[in-house]
């Protein structure tokens, strides 16, 4: 008979993070039985929660800043690597001075917290991390993007953020420690979970496996990617979780090896050679290269054994999670990262930029139309003028026009169509960061709206179906990509006025008529029935 012996399934190791001390009256402590029991108040809950969540609406951890800057001195990296990678070190140079976010998309927010059995509160711990999420995104120029339902069908902008993802876990210490993240919708929709059978870690064809599921993430979610694999699981729910904590790097210090009891273990060795099959994609920083990912992260659980939960998820370049911990000694923040631009290059923005085409916006639409018919796909283009901006609500109003007899709108005729939502605008400001969104939700769109002459330009992120490429290819249509991530820099530098057009009550919905000076784009799908990512076999 087996004799019972307990393990943890997580073995989290030593916390190397590099914390600093916040400003906060001394904790509270009372002894019992020798025991140190910390009295946590709502204010200090919720005031660390406020300044979490503005520490990573603005600030990057020093690792994934080095991990861009590194993109400059790799020999294989491509022109248009080091052209993103200049694109979001300058975007995080940007937020980083406190007023705009690093991205328009402000994100959900989300609290893992482990809550020691030595620490006390005599309130709802959850509605005092909430209060504190709630200021944080009213106090600053943070988007609101949490929906609630009405109806199944009927939604309403809940204008706080709130509700929040909020778990909170059991611990035997003194401490109370904290992960939060702001996950933006780009790259949570870019999270997976696949439920394999066991013949895929029999063999060693899991690699062939997961090869074109990675490749499908595609480019919309903003690369390069800190790339999550989890594998195994004792159910699929305990797979996905552990997925989030592992793109957060708060899985870091697991073992890497397994045991006899089960625990969880980080594969070293498959992070490595997944590392270098995203490489060798060609995909790269968003239009071509090397720098998909800047590193991976698999994790290996026990499972039943008829089950074989895999998920995978990405953090994309707006990297947002801080720890945080409350002890007998103080209250603690990770320390971010406040002076990014020592992460700046020798290469300038003049170098990388010296092969754009200058677009000016303000021509008759076939004008333009005809002068990007001139050039391939991937080639760089600087757009100058007016834009439209409309996404996903926006689009469904149009529609229900059209459905009802009425004409395509000048304005969708006559400009380009960019898909973006912003955040709050500054004070002082012409806009609060304004960065693309996800292209590929308004595909359904793009065949009804080119028919009756809409949309002929598109500029958004990301990869699109088959659909877009066939309606661009029918009726002389384009669609530019913009580099996903620096909503911060396109609206301190590149958009100059904003005006709503229609629909004020959608908030970031709305739709908007905005100038743009000296906006970088490529050319992603052209009238010809090309499509840059076609090579890559992304579907």
């Amino acid at each position: 008979m087996t004799e019972f012996n307990y393990e943890k399934l997580f073995q989290y190791g030593e916390d190397k993070t590099v914390y600093r001390k916040l400003d906060f009256d001394p904790i509270k402590k009372t002894e019992i039985n020798g025991k140190n029991i910390l009295h946590v108040s709502r204010d200090i809950l919720e005031e660390l929660t406020k300044i979490a969540f503005y520490e990573i609406s603005h600030f990057l951890r020093e690792a994934h800043l080095k991990q861009i800057a590194q993109i400059f001195e790799d020999p294989e990296a491509s022109e248009n690597d080091k052209y993103v990678a200049l694109t979001l070190l300058k975007n995080a140079n940007t937020a980083a001075g406190g007023v705009l976010p690093m991205c328009q998309d402000t994100g959900t927010a989300i609290v893992v917290a482990k809550k020691g059995s030595l620490v006390w509160t005599d309130f709802d711990d959850e509605e005092y991390l909430s209060k504190g999420i709630y200021r944080a995104f009213k106090e600053n120029n943070l988007r609101y993007s949490q929906l609630a339902p009405l109806s199944m069908f009927e939604e309403i902008n809940t204008k706080t953020n709130l509700p929040a993802q909020i778990d909170i876990y059991s611990s035997n210490n003194n401490e109370y420690s904290f992960l939060f993240v702001a996950k933006g919708g780009g790259s949570a929709n870019k999270t997976f979970l696949y439920q394999a059978t066991p013949s895929v870690i029999r063999t060693k064809q899991i690699l062939d496996f997961l090869k074109p599921l990675i490749k499908n993430i595609g480019t919309a979610a903003c690369p390069p990617y800190h790339l999550g694999i989890v594998i195994g699981g004792t159910s699929a729910e305990l797979n996905m979780k552990t997925l989030k904590l592992a793109t957060c790097k708060y899985l870091d210090e697991l073992p890497i090896k397994g045991n006899n009891s089960g625990r969880a273990f980080r594969d070293i060795e498959m992070e490595k050679e997944i590392l270098q099959m995203t490489s060798d994609f060609g995909i790269g920083a968003q239009f071509g290269g090397k720098y998909f990912c800047h590193d991976i992260r698999v994790i290996r659980l026990p499972r039943h054994g008829a089950s074989l939960p895999i998920s995978i998820g990405v953090s994309c370049g707006a990297d947002r999670q801080v720890r945080a911990k409350i002890n007998e000694n103080g209250v603690f923040i990770e320390q971010l990262e406040k002076n990014p631009s020592k992460y700046f290059p020798k290469i300038t923005d003049s170098k990388l930029s010296e092969n754009s085409v200058h677009i000016d916006l303000n021509k008759p639409i076939d004008e333009i139309c005809n002068i990007l018919s001139k050039y391939e796909v991937k080639t760089r283009v600087i757009l100058t003028g007016t834009l439209i901006v409309a996404r996903d609500m926006a689009h469904g109003k149009i529609k229900e026009k059209l459905d009802s007899g009425l004409e395509m709108p000048e304005y969708f005729k006559n400009h380009p169509i960019y898909y973006a939502g912003p955040a709050k605008t500054p004070n002082g400001m012409v806009t609060g960061s304004f960065g693309p969104t996800t292209a590929g939700r308004m595909d359904s769109y793009v065949k009804f709206f080119q028919e009756k002459g809409g949309s002929r330009i598109m500029l958004a992120k990301g990869n699109r179906s088959k659909q877009v490429t066939d309606s661009c290819k029918n009726n002389g249509g384009f669609y530019l990509g913009s580099i996903g991530g620096p909503g911060a820099e396109l609206a301190q530098n590149n958009i100059t006025k904003v005006e709503c057009l229609e629909y004020p009550e959608l908030g970031m919905e709305a739709i908007w008529k905005i100038n743009v000076k000296d906006f970088p784009a490529f050319i992603v799908i052209d009238d010809k029935g090309n499509d840059f990512f076609d090579s890559f076999n992304i579907s």
